[in-house]
């Protein structure tokens, strides 16, 4: 699974010009399925996700984790959008390729899993929409973001 986090004061994703999904400070998450990923891996890139210490302490040093923004237990929010574009060839030639991209119904499933357990774990949790023409708006705050990858 690979993921693109993107510190945010503020982020939005819409859909035929309707807002579907929007938070306040916190993570724009945007995630890629690939083959043989699983329940385990999707766990433990949401655990990472959750855990990070990306967000500026007092003295403007990365300590604190999107579930203790300010270190006194508030939460940020946490905007999860599907992009199978992460897993992009670009090694030969000028058309990317997607074959590195799990199916869409794996894709989607895995994709589901997170949000499912994100909800469970994270009091602010919004979507994009699975394989929709998503237009993804965000105030980059830093500008902090930063690529992770889990495997098998």
């Amino acid at each position: 699974m690979i993921a693109l986090l993107q510190r945010v004061r503020s982020a939005r994703v819409e859909v035929a010009g309707q807002v579907i999904g929007s938070i306040d400070a916190g993570l724009l998450v945007l995630l890629c399925a690939e083959p043989g990923d699983n329940a385990a891996v999707c766990d433990r890139m949401l655990a990472k996700i959750l855990k990070l210490r990306i967000f500026s302490d007092a003295a403007g040093k990365m300590n604190h984790s999107l579930q203790d923004m300010d270190g006194q237990g508030h939460a940020g929010g946490l905007l999860l959008v599907s992009q199978f574009t992460l897993a992009a060839d670009t090694s030969s030639g000028n058309r990317p390729g997607f074959s590195a991209a799990a199916s869409p119904a794996e894709g989607r499933r895995w994709f589901e899993h997170v949000v499912v357990q994100a909800r469970r774990l994270h009091p602010v949790v919004q979507t994009g929409e699975f394989g929709a023409d998503m237009q993804v708006h965000l105030v980059n705050d830093g500008p902090v973001t930063i690529p992770l990858r889990m495997t098998a």
